[in-house]
């Protein structure tokens, strides 16, 4: 829908200008010559209020303080000919949530206004999160934005078959708790769901986990022992960290996994066993096969379903949710009473970037719980790198020469942003700036990344 923008100057002919201008933009307006009368205007739909500073009767600072007061929840962007400091102060005050200069720049008031309405959405939806009940989601994943929901559809679909999943994720994204669902909403799920994550053990140790062993196979084999294969039977196995098994360990397990039979170490008779495999990794697995890290035929064979998780920076709201879910439980773990989160608390969660995703917040939210004192936790119960985060941006486009750069720069920098947003993984990467990797690799050597 279109934003709807009241426009109060005492200029009939500004007026007139700017709502044919944004009108262009799409925008909806609707105009005032008086402060006064606007006021009403504000109960009636209104997403932002462009208006002047200097007007007879209600100047716009007293216009801002009026809508600060009664819609709290519409940002003003003041517009002055004077454009000091001291009128800025002013204005912000007042309760401005922004200010342009006269002669107004059309594409740089359309940039302040699609912030104010950015910003105002935000606020209703932390409203809106922080009083809201239980979160919907799936099997014991939580999320409502719409990332979430298509990825939940996924797990649907995949969950009523056997072939195996290939989960991909940064690291604390929740890629065992996607495995789970998937086995607990499958036709597997009165079975064993058994996890072993391939990073923790050397190479023999995972083999005999895995393959199981016969007793006298080695020093410490006392008795036979069962591997997970076979503690799977009828359920799942699943591989977390599939892309850290070592390489001499790589035929073998293909090999079970194309002929459905097992020989445990030292053993001289294979033992079938009939589990759905999930596999799950943080690492770019094309990347490493092309690197020879990784055995092409065991990636393809895993590989037959792909699922990626999104991080939790592309999650949205689902921040809020998640964290209102790990208050409740570490509140009930520490015998505090229910719990609510300060609104700028909730804006610095949304606003920071969770390099370590979900467990992350799951860390910070145990902190804040922990050392908070009062029953809603602040800004400053959280990690101080949270409270002082600012985010990244990139410069795309500037007014002053100086800034101005070449477009290899800048292709340079999108890339590398690009890469950092999703984990240094080259494949995903290659995907969203549509090149072949060959194309991208030669790319980042000649940036010596």
């Amino acid at each position: 829908m279109a934003s709807t923008i009241l426009i109060v100057d005492d200029d009939k002919a500004m007026c007139e200008m700017l709502e044919a201008a944004l009108s262009r933009k799409n925008f909806v307006c609707r105009w005032f010559l008086q402060a006064g009368e606007a006021l009403d205007c504000l109960r009636q739909g209104v997403d932002v209020a462009l208006v002047d500073i200097n007007m007879p009767g209600m100047s716009g600072i007293e216009f801002c303080e009026r809508a600060a007061a009664n819609r709290p929840d519409v940002p003003v962007i003041i517009m002055t000919a004077f454009g000091s400091l001291e009128t800025a102060i002013a204005a912000m005050r007042a309760g401005a949530y922004d200010f342009v200069t006269k002669p107004v720049e059309l594409e740089l008031l359309v940039i302040a206004l699609q912030r104010a309405i950015a910003h105002r959405d935000l606020q209703q939806q932390v409203k809106i999160l922080l009083q809201s009940g239980d979160a919907n989601g799936f099997a014991g994943l939580i999320g409502e934005s719409q990332t979430m929901g298509r990825f939940f559809e996924q797990l649907r679909r995949v969950a009523q078959t056997d072939t195996s999943v290939l989960i991909f994720g940064e690291s604390g994204v929740g890629k065992e708790l996607a495995a789970q669902a998937l086995h607990e909403e499958g036709r597997r799920h009165d079975a064993p769901f058994v996890p072993i994550n391939c990073s923790a053990l050397p190479e023999n140790l995972l083999e005999s986990e895995l393959f199981g062993h016969k007793q006298g196979a080695f020093t410490d084999a006392k008795n036979d022992r069962r591997g997970l294969f076979m503690e799977a039977d009828s359920g799942t196995l699943f591989l977390d960290e599939i892309g850290e098994i070592p390489m001499a360990l790589q035929p073998k397990l293909l090999r079970a996994l194309e002929e459905r039979r097992v020989r445990p170490v030292g053993g001289t008779r294979e033992i079938g066993f009939d589990v759905r495999i999930i596999a799950a990794t943080n690492r770019d697995l094309e990347t490493a096969v092309a690197e020879g890290l990784f055995r092409e035929d065991l990636y393809y064979r895993l590989n037959v379903i792909q699922l990626e998780i999104p991080p939790l920076r592309a999650r949205g709201a689902d921040i809020l949710l998640l964290a209102r879910h790990f208050m409740k439980i570490f509140a009930a773990s520490s015998g505090r009473g229910e719990l609510s989160l300060a609104e700028p608390a909730a804006r610095k969660l949304i606003a920071y970037s969770w390099p370590g995703n979900v467990r992350e917040l799951r860390n910070a939210v145990e902190r804040a719980v922990a050392l908070g004192r009062y029953d809603q936790l602040v800004l400053e119960d959280f990690p101080e790198k949270i409270w002082n985060y600012q985010s990244e941006h990139i410069l795309v486009g500037t007014a002053d020469p100086a800034e101005l750069t070449s477009m290899a720069e800048v292709e340079r920098r999108y890339i590398t942003h690009v890469l950092k947003a999703v984990g240094n993984n080259r494949t995903l990467a290659a995907r969203i700036l549509k090149l072949d990797r060959k194309t991208l690799y030669r790319k980042l050597q000649s940036y010596d990344m």
